[in-house]
């Protein structure tokens, strides 16, 4: 598949969970909601997570921004829904580096739609919209402790 293609494909990736997000919405009261924002562009999220004995149960999300943010927000959720604290975290320390342009997946770890967002990497300024959602998880699973 040509560069071109892969690029066409990813962006319709992140204009799918831009225009039909995963998991939005909010949890019960028993969750732990997390508010963020980004002050430079706008974005905002609340994310809800439910983690019982150190396991992600849910998680779901509001907020309003761009499609880089929210789009980003859809994947996370959907990446960390049934995985283990640390494995979220992992998945979180994966993104981080993909968005500083490193190789971050040695691991050969299926990131699945995630993959879509790696061209952020080549514009500084959309890295914050992008890892928005992933840093409100790791602030929530640190408030958890």
């Amino acid at each position: 598949m040509s560069f071109d293609n892969l690029d066409t494909l990813y962006r319709q990736v992140i204009m799918d969970h831009y225009k039909n997000p995963r998991n939005r919405g909010a949890l019960d009261n028993d969750s732990l909601t997390i508010d963020m924002n980004n002050p430079t562009c706008g974005d905002r999220i609340q994310l809800h997570l439910q983690i019982e004995d150190g396991k992600v149960e849910d998680a779901k999300f509001e907020g309003e921004g761009c499609s880089i943010s929210l789009s980003s927000a859809s994947m996370m959720t959907q990446a960390i829904k049934g995985k283990s604290v640390d494995e979220a975290l992992s998945l979180s320390k994966i993104f981080s580096d993909m968005m500083l342009g490193e190789n971050p997946n040695e691991d050969d770890i299926d990131l699945g739609d995630i993959e879509a967002l790696q061209g952020v990497s080549k514009f500084p300024a959309r890295i914050k919209c992008a890892t928005l959602a992933w840093k409100a998880m790791e602030k929530g699973i640190d408030e958890q402790k």
